[in-house]
Protein backbone atom coordinates (compact mmCIF):
# COMPACT_ATOMS: atom_id res chain seq x y z
CA UNK A 1 0.00 0.00 0.00
CA UNK A 2 2.50 2.23 0.80
CA UNK A 3 4.40 1.73 -2.40
CA UNK A 4 1.43 2.37 -3.99
CA UNK A 5 1.37 5.57 -2.96
CA UNK A 6 4.52 6.61 -3.19
CA UNK A 7 4.03 5.71 -6.60
CA UNK A 8 1.29 8.22 -6.90
CA UNK A 9 1.78 11.14 -4.23
CA UNK A 10 -1.44 12.49 -5.76
CA UNK A 11 -3.51 10.25 -4.12
CA UNK A 12 -3.82 12.01 -0.74
CA UNK A 13 -4.73 15.89 -2.00
CA UNK A 14 -6.73 14.40 -4.26
CA UNK A 15 -8.78 12.80 -1.30
CA UNK A 16 -8.99 15.42 0.57
CA UNK A 17 -10.23 17.31 -2.59
CA UNK A 18 -13.03 15.36 -2.49
CA UNK A 19 -14.11 14.81 1.31
CA UNK A 20 -13.83 18.60 1.37
CA UNK A 21 -16.33 18.44 -1.27
CA UNK A 22 -18.49 16.33 0.14
CA UNK A 23 -18.78 18.02 3.45
CA UNK A 24 -19.83 21.16 1.75
CA UNK A 25 -22.34 19.23 -0.09
CA UNK A 26 -23.51 17.82 3.37
CA UNK A 27 -23.47 21.82 4.51
CA UNK A 28 -25.39 22.66 1.98
CA UNK A 29 -28.18 20.19 2.07
CA UNK A 30 -28.50 20.78 5.77
CA UNK A 31 -28.89 24.31 5.53
CA UNK A 32 -31.70 23.73 2.54
CA UNK A 33 -33.61 21.45 4.89
CA UNK A 34 -33.91 24.16 7.57
CA UNK A 35 -32.99 22.03 10.17
CA UNK A 36 -29.75 24.16 10.98
CA UNK A 37 -31.62 27.64 10.75
CA UNK A 38 -29.65 30.18 12.39
CA UNK A 39 -30.93 34.13 12.51
CA UNK A 40 -28.56 36.80 12.12
CA UNK A 41 -28.69 40.08 13.68
CA UNK A 42 -27.40 41.58 10.42
CA UNK A 43 -29.94 42.60 7.49
CA UNK A 44 -29.04 43.19 3.91
CA UNK A 45 -30.39 47.16 2.72
CA UNK A 46 -31.29 47.92 -0.74
CA UNK A 47 -30.52 51.82 -0.44
CA UNK A 48 -32.15 53.40 -3.70
CA UNK A 49 -30.50 56.96 -3.76
CA UNK A 50 -31.10 59.09 -6.66
CA UNK A 51 -31.56 56.56 -8.94
CA UNK A 52 -28.41 54.49 -8.01
CA UNK A 53 -28.85 51.16 -5.83
CA UNK A 54 -26.46 50.14 -2.99
CA UNK A 55 -26.44 46.99 -1.39
CA UNK A 56 -25.87 47.29 2.27
CA UNK A 57 -25.29 44.58 4.99
CA UNK A 58 -26.18 46.18 8.30
CA UNK A 59 -26.91 46.07 11.81
CA UNK A 60 -28.61 48.97 12.40
CA UNK A 61 -32.12 48.62 14.07
CA UNK A 62 -33.34 51.03 12.57
CA UNK A 63 -33.67 53.29 8.74
CA UNK A 64 -32.60 56.76 10.74
CA UNK A 65 -29.52 54.46 12.67
CA UNK A 66 -28.32 53.13 9.33
CA UNK A 67 -28.76 56.69 7.96
CA UNK A 68 -26.46 58.39 10.59
CA UNK A 69 -23.74 55.34 9.97
CA UNK A 70 -23.35 56.93 6.43
CA UNK A 71 -21.93 59.76 5.29
CA UNK A 72 -25.09 60.45 2.49
CA UNK A 73 -24.67 64.41 2.77
CA UNK A 74 -28.35 64.70 3.52
CA UNK A 75 -29.60 68.15 4.02
CA UNK A 76 -33.09 68.84 5.76
CA UNK A 77 -35.51 69.12 2.22
CA UNK A 78 -33.93 65.80 1.31
CA UNK A 79 -36.70 63.31 2.09
CA UNK A 80 -35.94 59.51 3.71
CA UNK A 81 -38.71 57.01 3.06
CA UNK A 82 -39.98 54.87 5.03
CA UNK A 83 -39.47 57.32 7.72
CA UNK A 84 -35.95 57.31 10.16
CA UNK A 85 -37.78 55.60 13.30
CA UNK A 86 -38.86 51.96 10.77
CA UNK A 87 -37.10 49.32 12.25
CA UNK A 88 -35.33 47.24 10.22
CA UNK A 89 -35.95 43.70 10.85
CA UNK A 90 -35.78 41.89 7.70
CA UNK A 91 -33.63 40.94 4.51
CA UNK A 92 -34.12 42.69 1.90
CA UNK A 93 -35.26 46.01 3.53
CA UNK A 94 -35.92 48.85 1.02
CA UNK A 95 -35.02 52.76 1.77
CA UNK A 96 -35.42 55.69 -0.69
CA UNK A 97 -33.95 59.23 -0.80
CA UNK A 98 -35.36 61.73 -2.57
CA UNK A 99 -32.90 64.72 -3.32
CA UNK A 100 -33.92 67.84 -2.77
CA UNK A 101 -34.33 69.89 -6.34
CA UNK A 102 -34.90 73.37 -7.70
CA UNK A 103 -38.81 74.15 -8.53
CA UNK A 104 -40.21 76.98 -9.51
CA UNK A 105 -43.90 77.43 -8.22
CA UNK A 106 -45.71 79.70 -10.47
CA UNK A 107 -49.40 81.25 -8.74
CA UNK A 108 -50.34 83.80 -11.18
CA UNK A 109 -48.57 86.25 -11.55
CA UNK A 110 -46.33 85.23 -8.65
CA UNK A 111 -43.35 82.52 -8.77
CA UNK A 112 -41.42 81.34 -6.09
CA UNK A 113 -38.16 78.70 -6.58
CA UNK A 114 -38.18 76.45 -3.74
CA UNK A 115 -35.88 73.15 -2.56
CA UNK A 116 -37.92 70.48 -2.61
CA UNK A 117 -37.70 66.33 -2.33
CA UNK A 118 -41.43 66.37 -2.82
CA UNK A 119 -43.54 64.39 -5.01
CA UNK A 120 -46.99 65.78 -4.62
CA UNK A 121 -47.44 69.22 -6.30
CA UNK A 122 -49.55 70.80 -3.82
CA UNK A 123 -46.89 69.87 -1.32
CA UNK A 124 -44.46 71.71 -3.33
CA UNK A 125 -46.51 74.89 -3.35
CA UNK A 126 -47.20 74.42 0.38
CA UNK A 127 -43.24 74.44 0.94
CA UNK A 128 -43.09 77.12 -0.89
CA UNK A 129 -44.92 79.05 0.96
CA UNK A 130 -48.33 79.64 -0.86
CA UNK A 131 -51.73 78.63 0.85
CA UNK A 132 -53.25 76.19 -1.54
CA UNK A 133 -56.90 76.15 -1.60
CA UNK A 134 -58.58 72.58 -1.42
CA UNK A 135 -60.19 74.06 -5.05
CA UNK A 136 -56.56 74.79 -6.03
CA UNK A 137 -55.17 72.73 -8.77
CA UNK A 138 -51.19 72.01 -8.44
CA UNK A 139 -49.83 70.35 -11.60
CA UNK A 140 -46.06 69.09 -12.26
CA UNK A 141 -44.71 70.64 -16.04
CA UNK A 142 -41.69 71.16 -17.45
CA UNK A 143 -39.61 74.48 -17.44
CA UNK A 144 -40.58 77.31 -20.21
CA UNK A 145 -37.63 78.87 -21.49
CA UNK A 146 -39.69 81.57 -22.96
CA UNK A 147 -40.99 82.23 -19.10
CA UNK A 148 -36.93 82.13 -18.51
CA UNK A 149 -38.15 78.89 -15.85
CA UNK A 150 -35.77 76.56 -15.66
CA UNK A 151 -35.92 72.79 -14.67
CA UNK A 152 -39.25 71.53 -12.88
CA UNK A 153 -41.99 73.97 -12.38
CA UNK A 154 -45.36 73.60 -10.15
CA UNK A 155 -48.72 75.41 -11.93
CA UNK A 156 -51.18 76.49 -9.52
CA UNK A 157 -54.44 77.03 -11.02
CA UNK A 158 -56.10 79.11 -8.64
CA UNK A 159 -59.86 78.92 -7.38
CA UNK A 160 -62.13 81.54 -7.68
CA UNK A 161 -63.00 83.58 -3.86
CA UNK A 162 -66.88 83.78 -4.03
CA UNK A 163 -69.46 84.38 -1.20
CA UNK A 164 -72.50 81.81 -1.47
CA UNK A 165 -75.64 83.10 0.93
CA UNK A 166 -77.25 80.27 1.00
CA UNK A 167 -80.60 80.55 2.57
CA UNK A 168 -79.25 83.28 4.76
CA UNK A 169 -75.90 81.17 5.87
CA UNK A 170 -73.38 83.61 4.81
CA UNK A 171 -70.03 80.67 3.22
CA UNK A 172 -67.11 81.94 1.97
CA UNK A 173 -65.85 79.46 -0.55
CA UNK A 174 -63.59 79.03 -3.64
CA UNK A 175 -64.78 77.96 -6.98
CA UNK A 176 -62.98 76.79 -10.59
CA UNK A 177 -66.90 77.00 -12.50
CA UNK A 178 -66.57 79.71 -14.81
CA UNK A 179 -70.58 80.86 -14.37
CA UNK A 180 -72.99 80.96 -11.92
CA UNK A 181 -74.94 77.60 -12.85
CA UNK A 182 -71.31 75.74 -13.11
CA UNK A 183 -70.74 77.20 -9.07
CA UNK A 184 -73.94 75.42 -8.17
CA UNK A 185 -73.17 72.40 -10.10
CA UNK A 186 -69.77 71.84 -8.16
CA UNK A 187 -71.06 72.67 -5.38
CA UNK A 188 -74.05 70.28 -5.45
CA UNK A 189 -76.61 72.71 -4.84
CA UNK A 190 -80.12 71.78 -6.62
CA UNK A 191 -82.37 74.42 -7.74
CA UNK A 192 -85.99 72.72 -6.12
CA UNK A 193 -89.33 73.28 -4.45
CA UNK A 194 -89.43 77.01 -5.96
CA UNK A 195 -86.08 78.31 -5.65
CA UNK A 196 -84.01 80.68 -7.51
CA UNK A 197 -80.80 82.53 -7.86
CA UNK A 198 -79.36 85.49 -8.35
CA UNK A 199 -77.30 86.41 -10.06
CA UNK A 200 -78.64 84.59 -13.27
CA UNK A 201 -76.89 81.51 -13.93
CA UNK A 202 -75.47 82.41 -17.04
CA UNK A 203 -73.46 84.97 -14.68
CA UNK A 204 -69.65 84.49 -15.27
CA UNK A 205 -67.57 83.97 -11.81
CA UNK A 206 -65.63 86.88 -10.66
CA UNK A 207 -63.35 86.94 -7.90
CA UNK A 208 -65.48 88.18 -4.63
CA UNK A 209 -68.83 88.18 -5.87
CA UNK A 210 -72.12 87.18 -3.99
CA UNK A 211 -74.36 84.42 -5.13
CA UNK A 212 -77.87 84.12 -3.16
CA UNK A 213 -79.99 81.04 -3.36
CA UNK A 214 -83.01 81.76 -2.28
CA UNK A 215 -86.07 79.59 -1.03
CA UNK A 216 -90.02 79.95 -1.47
CA UNK A 217 -91.95 79.80 1.42
CA UNK A 218 -90.88 77.45 4.64
CA UNK A 219 -88.00 78.66 6.60
CA UNK A 220 -84.43 76.32 6.89
CA UNK A 221 -82.26 75.17 9.52
CA UNK A 222 -78.75 74.78 8.41
CA UNK A 223 -75.64 73.50 9.92
CA UNK A 224 -72.30 72.91 9.00
CA UNK A 225 -70.74 69.20 8.70
CA UNK A 226 -67.70 67.94 8.61
CA UNK A 227 -66.37 66.02 5.70
CA UNK A 228 -63.69 63.53 6.69
CA UNK A 229 -60.48 63.09 4.35
CA UNK A 230 -60.63 59.64 3.01
CA UNK A 231 -56.94 57.80 2.71
CA UNK A 232 -55.90 56.74 -0.72
CA UNK A 233 -53.46 53.90 -0.97
CA UNK A 234 -51.03 53.65 -3.83
CA UNK A 235 -49.41 50.51 -4.67
CA UNK A 236 -45.49 51.11 -4.71
CA UNK A 237 -42.37 48.36 -5.49
CA UNK A 238 -39.96 51.12 -4.24
CA UNK A 239 -40.75 50.03 -1.19
CA UNK A 240 -41.09 46.73 0.93
CA UNK A 241 -43.96 44.76 1.60
CA UNK A 242 -45.65 45.95 4.49
CA UNK A 243 -43.83 49.68 4.53
CA UNK A 244 -45.42 52.58 3.93
CA UNK A 245 -45.05 56.36 3.13
CA UNK A 246 -46.62 59.56 3.42
CA UNK A 247 -47.16 60.70 -0.27
CA UNK A 248 -49.48 63.70 0.52
CA UNK A 249 -51.25 65.20 3.66
CA UNK A 250 -55.14 65.21 4.09
CA UNK A 251 -56.92 67.86 4.83
CA UNK A 252 -61.02 67.24 6.08
CA UNK A 253 -63.31 69.22 3.72
CA UNK A 254 -67.35 71.04 4.62
CA UNK A 255 -70.62 70.90 4.00
CA UNK A 256 -73.91 72.49 5.08
CA UNK A 257 -76.33 70.53 5.21
CA UNK A 258 -79.97 72.31 5.33
CA UNK A 259 -83.14 71.25 6.53
CA UNK A 260 -86.74 72.43 5.40
CA UNK A 261 -88.78 73.31 8.65
CA UNK A 262 -92.62 72.96 8.09
CA UNK A 263 -95.65 73.45 10.42
CA UNK A 264 -98.37 72.00 10.18
CA UNK A 265 -101.43 72.09 12.89
CA UNK A 266 -98.81 72.28 15.24
CA UNK A 267 -96.86 69.52 13.87
CA UNK A 268 -93.15 70.46 12.95
CA UNK A 269 -91.60 68.78 9.61
CA UNK A 270 -88.03 68.34 9.16
CA UNK A 271 -87.10 67.24 6.05
CA UNK A 272 -82.93 67.32 4.26
CA UNK A 273 -82.84 69.49 1.42
CA UNK A 274 -79.39 69.70 0.29
CA UNK A 275 -76.25 69.43 1.41
CA UNK A 276 -73.81 71.69 -0.34
CA UNK A 277 -70.18 70.69 0.09
CA UNK A 278 -68.18 74.24 0.45
CA UNK A 279 -65.23 72.82 0.65
CA UNK A 280 -64.16 69.12 -0.48
CA UNK A 281 -61.93 67.30 1.42
CA UNK A 282 -58.46 66.64 0.39
CA UNK A 283 -57.44 63.03 0.57
CA UNK A 284 -54.37 61.49 2.09
CA UNK A 285 -52.13 59.59 -0.41
CA UNK A 286 -50.18 56.83 1.34
CA UNK A 287 -47.99 54.06 -0.94
CA UNK A 288 -48.27 50.95 0.37
CA UNK A 289 -44.84 48.70 -0.50
CA UNK A 290 -45.21 45.61 -2.52
CA UNK A 291 -42.09 44.48 -2.86
CA UNK A 292 -41.33 40.92 -1.09
CA UNK A 293 -37.88 39.20 -0.96
CA UNK A 294 -37.85 36.70 1.56
CA UNK A 295 -34.08 33.95 2.10
CA UNK A 296 -34.00 30.66 0.89
CA UNK A 297 -33.93 29.56 4.71
CA UNK A 298 -37.02 31.33 6.14
CA UNK A 299 -39.26 29.86 2.50
CA UNK A 300 -37.74 26.75 3.58
CA UNK A 301 -38.79 26.99 6.93
CA UNK A 302 -42.18 27.96 5.89
CA UNK A 303 -43.17 24.96 3.49
CA UNK A 304 -41.91 22.36 5.82
CA UNK A 305 -44.62 23.81 7.89
CA UNK A 306 -47.18 23.46 5.33
CA UNK A 307 -47.81 27.28 5.01
CA UNK A 308 -48.97 28.34 1.17
CA UNK A 309 -46.66 30.77 -0.21
CA UNK A 310 -49.44 33.19 -0.96
CA UNK A 311 -49.25 33.32 2.72
CA UNK A 312 -45.47 33.68 2.99
CA UNK A 313 -45.28 38.00 3.08
CA UNK A 314 -48.09 37.41 5.83
CA UNK A 315 -45.88 35.69 7.90
CA UNK A 316 -42.86 37.01 7.29
CA UNK A 317 -43.99 40.71 7.93
CA UNK A 318 -45.45 39.21 11.38
CA UNK A 319 -42.32 36.88 12.84
CA UNK A 320 -39.90 39.50 11.95
CA UNK A 321 -41.22 42.13 14.16
CA UNK A 322 -42.49 39.49 16.74
CA UNK A 323 -39.14 37.14 17.25
CA UNK A 324 -37.01 38.37 14.33
CA UNK A 325 -37.13 35.05 13.58
CA UNK A 326 -35.07 33.75 16.85
CA UNK A 327 -37.54 30.04 18.30
CA UNK A 328 -35.91 30.81 21.42
CA UNK A 329 -36.70 34.42 21.62
CA UNK A 330 -38.58 34.93 25.33
CA UNK A 331 -39.70 38.43 26.96
CA UNK A 332 -39.93 38.90 30.85
CA UNK A 333 -44.16 38.65 30.31
CA UNK A 334 -43.53 34.75 29.47
CA UNK A 335 -44.74 35.14 25.68
CA UNK A 336 -41.81 32.87 23.72
CA UNK A 337 -41.21 31.64 19.89
CA UNK A 338 -41.12 32.79 16.78
CA UNK A 339 -44.62 34.29 16.91
CA UNK A 340 -44.24 34.96 20.89
CA UNK A 341 -46.86 32.05 22.10
CA UNK A 342 -48.10 33.45 25.28
CA UNK A 343 -47.38 31.32 27.43
CA UNK A 344 -44.89 29.38 25.09
CA UNK A 345 -46.03 26.10 26.48
CA UNK A 346 -49.07 26.35 24.26
CA UNK A 347 -47.44 25.16 21.68
CA UNK A 348 -46.67 21.80 23.18
CA UNK A 349 -50.14 20.66 21.17
CA UNK A 350 -47.81 20.86 17.87
CA UNK A 351 -45.21 18.95 19.08
CA UNK A 352 -43.09 17.93 21.87
CA UNK A 353 -40.23 20.00 20.38
CA UNK A 354 -41.52 22.80 20.43
CA UNK A 355 -38.79 25.14 22.28
CA UNK A 356 -36.40 24.41 19.49
CA UNK A 357 -37.85 23.52 16.40
CA UNK A 358 -39.11 26.19 14.47
CA UNK A 359 -41.11 24.50 12.29
CA UNK A 360 -43.32 22.92 14.80
CA UNK A 361 -43.89 26.75 16.11
CA UNK A 362 -44.97 27.71 12.81
CA UNK A 363 -47.61 25.24 12.56
CA UNK A 364 -48.87 26.37 15.30
CA UNK A 365 -48.57 29.80 14.62
CA UNK A 366 -50.64 28.60 11.61
CA UNK A 367 -53.41 27.34 13.84
CA UNK A 368 -53.80 30.79 15.96
CA UNK A 369 -53.70 32.99 12.80
CA UNK A 370 -56.90 30.59 11.99
CA UNK A 371 -58.75 33.26 14.36
CA UNK A 372 -58.45 35.83 12.08
CA UNK A 373 -59.83 33.92 9.23
CA UNK A 374 -55.69 33.27 8.14
CA UNK A 375 -52.35 34.98 8.03
CA UNK A 376 -53.65 37.52 5.41
CA UNK A 377 -56.18 38.76 8.31
CA UNK A 378 -53.82 38.32 10.41
CA UNK A 379 -51.52 40.36 8.83
CA UNK A 380 -54.48 43.23 8.80
CA UNK A 381 -55.20 42.93 12.64
CA UNK A 382 -50.95 43.18 13.28
CA UNK A 383 -51.28 46.55 11.07
CA UNK A 384 -53.89 48.01 13.52
CA UNK A 385 -52.79 47.30 16.52
CA UNK A 386 -48.52 46.51 16.49
CA UNK A 387 -49.48 43.13 17.95
CA UNK A 388 -52.04 40.05 17.18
Amino acid sequence: MRERIKQRPYIIPIAGLVLGLCIVAAIWVSRGSGQTFRPSDAHVVYLYDSGSAHVLDTKAETVGELVSRLKLDLIKEDVVEPSLDTPIVEDNFRINIYRARPVTVVDGQQRKVTLTAQRSPRTVAKEAGLKVEPEDIATFARGDLQQNILGEQVVVAKAAPVTLSWYGSQVNTHTQAKTVEGLLIEKQIKLENGESVIPGLDTPIKPKMQVYVLAKGASVQTKEVKIEAPVKYVDDASLSFGSTAERQEGSDGKKLVTYLVTKKDGKVTRKLIQQAVIEPPVPRVVAKGTTIKINRDKTALMAAAGISSGDYAYVNYIISRESNWRPTAANASGAYGLCQALPGSKMATAGSDWRTNPITQLRWCSGYASRYGGWAGAYNFWLGHSYW
